[in-house]
């Protein structure tokens, strides 16, 4: 059996990795965009380190888009089994893929008009999506869906079994049973994991035994704040900003699991009467279809969120709160001084109405830029959190008079002593585990830090590195 690092190798993201088994069987586990790269994506994303004709399986750890995001583009190249996932997974997918298919049209179309601005001598070829809406169709028809904590047969040599990522709505670990040489061979993809203790979604179920582990890195070199320290601080922000100094708040956060979790705790707090009485905008139509997504998986919820809905009937809505899909919406809010909490995607702000919010405000010193999660180095939320005194926008120069804060706490990934509790189980017997999902930098942090904890035979793969398994 042979394992190839397709993706998210020495890299946050565009997970990938292929399983070749002795007999050709091919399992591909994820198939997720490249992102924040900036133009280097749009060629990372447009080649493939394997041919999609060739792969018999498909397995998805959760429906983000760094690990689903090149599914319709597969389905597109020739892939035609099916895509196994969680009922949740494949929910947020058929909402997640078609935003994902409406941006790589607008990129393509975006970049197409400014070629054509140029002498012909500097024009690059025309640029098509990587994939359109139509194309989205065609690929969630191949789903099938499983729940968690039970074994299911894939073929007659590897069954598959999902437990509870606590990652996002749906997410998962990914465990398999391959029958090889006469011996059965467990394989584990820890996907990304999740926190314990964080609303809304049930704590990590821990990483089953197994022989060889592929094991993400994101957060290996940090330790995340504590939830108490972390309601606080969000209330001395939101004070500060929109009380004190009449300003605005914004809040770059992904659409998917981010916005409903930050949500949810200011739902709980102007339950309680601790939330100041200002407007709070969720600004991002995919927010608010992710959000109806969330309360159809009930399957999911941990025991605070089921007992607090006994309480309160809707965890993702009060009075202050007001969800933005309109493009006319939009466009008053990112130019309305209103002190207000603006919640808007995308995360990493690459992309989406943020970036209009940042043009519009960030030279605004009343202004607080919130961060709330990972942001990769060349993107510009991680340009702005490396202390950047000016950033380009549209095109334009914006100075930054706004306020810069970070919040680590909110992260959906495991910080590195959280990564070792949810691997205990695979300590003892476990033959090598391999590093993904993370900057290389960190990797070897982390590397270093397992190494203290007792774990052997851990490596950092590069991208397109071909690794035998041998029991």
């Amino acid at each position: 059996m042979k394992i190839k690092f397709c993706g998210a190798a020495r890299n946050v993201t565009g997970s990938s990795h292929l399983i070749t088994l002795d007999d050709g069987y091919k399992i591909l586990l994820d198939c997720g965009l490249y992102q924040g790269g900036g133009k280097a994506d749009y060629v990372s994303n447009s080649e493939w380190h394997f041919d999609p004709k060739e792969i018999d399986c498909l397995i998805l750890s959760h429906a983000h888009i760094d690990h689903t995001g090149r599914v319709p583009q597969l389905v597109k190249g020739g892939y035609s089994g099916c895509i196994h996932s969680t009922h949740a997974t494949r929910s947020l997918c058929a909402i997640m893929l078609l935003d994902s298919a409406k941006i790589q049209e607008r990129e393509a179309e975006f970049f197409n008009k400014r070629q054509l601005k140029k002498k012909k001598k500097r024009r690059k070829p025309r640029r098509e999506p990587l994939y359109t809406s139509k194309d989205v169709v065609p690929a969630m028809e191949l789903f099938k869906a499983y729940s968690y904590d039970r074994w299911y047969q894939i073929n007659d040599r590897v069954e598959l079994r999902f437990n509870d990522a606590g990652h996002l709505l749906g997410s998962a670990s990914v465990n398999l049973r391959i029958k090889e040489g006469g011996k059965t061979i467990r394989l584990g993809f820890t996907g990304d994991i999740g926190r314990p203790d964080r609303p809304i979604l049930r704590d990590p179920q821990l990483m089953e035994a197994c022989d060889f582990v592929i094991c993400e890195s994101t957060y290996g070199d940090k330790e995340h704040e504590s939830n108490p320290e972390q309601t606080d601080k969000l209330i001395d922000i939101i004070k500060e900003t929109c009380i004190e100094n009449k300003g605005k708040l914004l809040i770059p956060a992904f659409s998917v699991g981010r916005t409903q979790e930050l949500v949810y705790m200011m739902d709980k707090l102007a339950t309680k009467g601790i939330l100041p009485k200002i407007p709070v905008y969720v600004d991002s139509p995919l927010s608010v279809n992710a959000t109806q997504v969330f309360g159809a998986h009930p399957e999911c919820f941990d025991d605070a969120l089921n007992e607090y809905l006994l309480i309160d009937s809707n965890p993702f809505g009060f009075n202050d709160l007001k969800y933005i899909r309109s493009v006319d919406e939009s466009k008053a809010l990112n130019s309305s001084k209103e002190a207000c909490v603006v919640i808007s995607s995308s995360g990493m702000m690459n992309a989406g109405r943020i970036r209009h919010h940042l043009f519009n405000n960030l030279e605004d010193p009343k202004t607080t830029l919130l961060i709330v999660g990972y942001c990769a180095p060349n993107t510009a939320g991680g340009i702005l959190k490396a202390g950047a005194e000016s950033i380009k926008l549209f095109g334009e120069w914006k100075q930054v008079r706004a306020q810069i804060k970070t919040m680590h706490s909110f992260s959906a990934h495991a910080d590195r002593k959280e990564i070792v509790d949810f691997l205990k189980p695979v300590k003892k017997g476990i033959k090598q585990m391999f590093l993904v999902h993370g900057e290389y930098d960190t990797q070897k942090k982390f590397k270093s830090y397992l190494s203290k904890k007792g774990f052997k035979n851990v490596n950092i793969p590069e991208e397109g590195e071909e690794i035998t398994l041998k029991l």
